[in-house]
């Protein structure tokens, strides 16, 4: 049982951080029911074939991958408060349009759009983070949120997951009911927050979409993606490992992803912890890519001839080496996304550095799949060594790019803090 100190560590600081907190909240509940219930909906309630559900959700991620830098830039001009309560509302209403669609030109019309007002939604949250929160505080907070992320998709998951039990259209449509509710909560409750001023007028006449012309920001972000392709190894690369190496242990697939979830929400605020400036942060993101080579090689021992048991156990302890590295690789890759990026651009630039994720969704399937259950162990250690280089790569890329003087870090106290001459 957490002591009461230990339960206030999971809890942010009153006022705009426990606000970003309890909206964030809100759409993951609404998320995890989607995440859950929308495969089983369209396939087997509309009659979608596997590959074109699989086509329309890789097309529609592509396509928000690129909608991230104009809704950042977006909520830069016109503020990201007002911003991102557009984007929830867009969302519920997409999602909303689930319920009366039975074709597929109408389903792959509102995926994109809902991977696009997605996209835009994590870009003008990011911006607002940075607006409302001093530069001390930011990973900090962006550890609770990522924390809070994960318990509230597994609310949703398990309000999923019983519309998963029933089985009927009407259930179904209940869960994706949660979901649009999920949105337009987390809309409202980021009305309660103060309006970050818009940075139209401090823009000055560079580049519309700066970013897209800044090749250090690039790089990093590029180098921050190769470690994204973390992602679908649980959810989807070790559930196919498993049935295909060890078909005994099924159940394990689920479980692996739950302590992954249980893990994030424990432990991501402690792991941030400590990571303050880009030094801190190169240097967690470099401890990530050798702990993600650990796990790999772990569960590429998997592959071996040997006991059930000892499968099960080579399994769980790969599993807790990458929720290990998946954290400390978020904690640094947060403050270096923001620290290299200008203050009067950060959606852009959180747009920019969020396209990572949509990519890491899209090829990340492809390419694993391929490599790791046709390669076995010797794919595993290609993807650890390619974890490990990433790492050690980052603190180069951040070197070259903090020597740029455009870079500053977005200073020690919040965008949104304006003097009596910038208030709106």
């Amino acid at each position: 049982m957490p002591t009461r100190r230990e339960s206030a560590r999971l809890v942010p600081p009153a006022g705009p951080q426990r606000t970003l907190a309890a909206a964030q909240l809100a759409s993951a509940v609404g998320d995890g029911a989607y995440y859950t219930c929308s495969a089983l909906y369209f396939t087997h309630i509309v009659g979608m074939s596997a590959a074109r559900l699989g086509l329309g959700l890789a097309v529609a991620w592509a396509l928000g991958s690129l909608a991230g830098v104009p809704l950042g830039h977006l909520a830069d001009r016109h503020g990201p408060r007002r911003t991102a309560v557009l984007l929830a509302f867009a969302t519920a209403a997409v999602v909303a349009s689930f319920l009366v669609i039975r074709s597929y030109p109408p389903f792959l019309l509102a995926v994109c759009l809902y991977a696009t007002t997605q996209s835009g939604l994590t870009a003008a949250r990011q911006a607002l983070v940075g607006g409302l929160v001093s530069h001390a505080e930011r990973t900090g907070l962006l550890a609770h949120l990522q924390s809070t992320l994960n318990g509230g998709l597994a609310v949703g998951a398990a309000i999923g997951g019983i519309a998963l039990t029933a089985g009927t259209r009407a259930a179904f449509l209940g869960a994706f009911t949660v979901t649009a509710l999920g949105f337009v909560a987390g809309g409202l409750i980021l009305l309660r927050l103060p309006e970050v001023p818009s940075m139209e007028r401090k823009m000055g006449s560079g580049p519309r979409f700066e970013v897209l012309t800044d090749r250090r920001y690039a790089v990093v972000a590029l180098v921050n993606t190769v470690l994204l392709l973390r992602m679908p190894l649980l959810s989807l690369v070790i559930p196919l490992w498993i049935a295909e190496r060890a078909p005994g242990l099924g159940w394990l697939g689920s479980a692996l992803f739950v302590l992954n979830t249980l893990g994030v929400m424990a432990f991501q605020v402690r792991a941030a912890r400590g990571v303050t400036e880009l030094a801190s942060a190169t240097r967690a993101v470099r401890s990530a890519g050798l702990l993600l080579l650990a796990s790999c090689a772990v569960f590429g021992l998997s592959a071996l001839d040997v006991p059930m048991w000892v499968v099960a156990l080579l399994l769980v302890a790969a599993a807790i080496l990458q929720v290990a590295g998946e954290m400390r690789q978020s904690a640094g890759s947060w403050q270096i996304g923001f620290d290299l990026a200008p203050a009067d651009r950060l959606g852009q630039y959180q747009g920019f550095f969020g396209t990572g994720v949509a990519v890491a969704r899209t090829l990340g399937p492809l390419v694993l799949t391929t490599l790791l259950l046709d390669g076995g162990l010797l794919g595993w250690l290609a993807l650890g060594v390619l974890f490990l280089a990433a790492g050690h790569a980052m603190g180069p890329a951040v070197r070259w790019a903090e020597r740029d003087r455009r870079y500053r870090p977005s200073a020690s106290s919040p965008v949104g803090v304006a003097t009596a001459a910038e208030a709106p």
